[in-house]
């Protein structure tokens, strides 16, 4: 039997948002390699806009390799890369320059998810709509916990604090999870600047739209229409399964 082989398409955007003068997210869209990652610069922190930036062009450098072991080990060293760069600066300027990371590379047909802090993948798959990412942050913990609820770790005031990035400590432990792709999968990356202002339920319909360029726009104007308090990205992906 032979192993399915699919093809994709992607449109990803980026808006500074209503409120930030500059734009501390960053994003990759290889998809002629099957590589797509969003980077949000920590707010608060110095030059959150240089870390993103520098996660991006690392991997945009990475060659995908001949398997996806290969792949997945050549993303994750670029990782682990910049985070000894930016920490090696944070100990000569005395400021720390951090940032999230969500990645999402396809091979054959798998895709791996990397990811470091809160920006996120979903996954649209017939009419199931589901959060493939777990954050790293404060709020998370507590929901976890069972201290807070999901409807009170929307509005906690501790909802921007992460608790991993890349650039904020010595070590960067990557989490990572693998899916098995399937004809008419549909995969967004976002910074947390979309989910502070569109709903889950909301972003699943967006995501029903039939163009990626268009569900990806829609997302960022809707972002806009509610006060886009902070940056925000989005990569829209299809998965298609070639016909041959």
């Amino acid at each position: 039997m032979s192993t399915p082989s699919f093809t994709w398409t992607s449109a990803t955007l980026t808006h500074t948002g209503n409120v930030r003068k500059h734009n501390e997210d960053s994003c990759l869209d290889r998809a002629d390699a099957g590589l797509w990652a969003v980077a949000d610069g920590m707010g608060g922190h110095a030059s959150g806009d240089l870390a993103s930036q520098m996660i991006v062009n690392t991997l945009a450098k990475v060659e995908p390799g001949a398997n996806l072991s290969t792949y997945v080990d050549r993303v994750e060293e670029a990782l682990l890369s910049v985070n000894r760069k930016l920490v090696d600066m944070a100990a000569q300027t005395q400021q720390t320059s951090g940032s999230t990371v969500v990645i999402l590379i396809l091979f054959g047909q798998y895709g791996i998810m990397m990811w470091a802090g809160d920006s996120r993948i979903y996954r649209r798959r017939g009419n199931e709509f589901k959060q493939l990412t777990t954050d790293h942050s404060q709020v998370e913990a507590y929901v976890e916990q069972g201290l807070l609820t999901r409807e009170e770790a929307a509005i906690h005031p501790a909802g921007n604090m992460v608790t991993r990035a890349v650039g904020a400590a010595p070590d960067l432990y990557l989490e990572m999870d693998i899916q098995e792709l399937q004809n008419g999968d549909r995969y967004l990356l976002c910074s947390d600047g979309l989910d502070k202002h569109v709903t889950d339920p909301e972003i699943a319909q967006i995501l029903a739209k039939p163009d990626p360029r268009e569900a990806a726009q829609t997302l960022i104007d809707v972002t806009l229409s509610r006060g886009a308090i902070d940056n925000v990205t989005v990569s829209v992906i299809d998965i298609k399964k070639n016909s041959s």
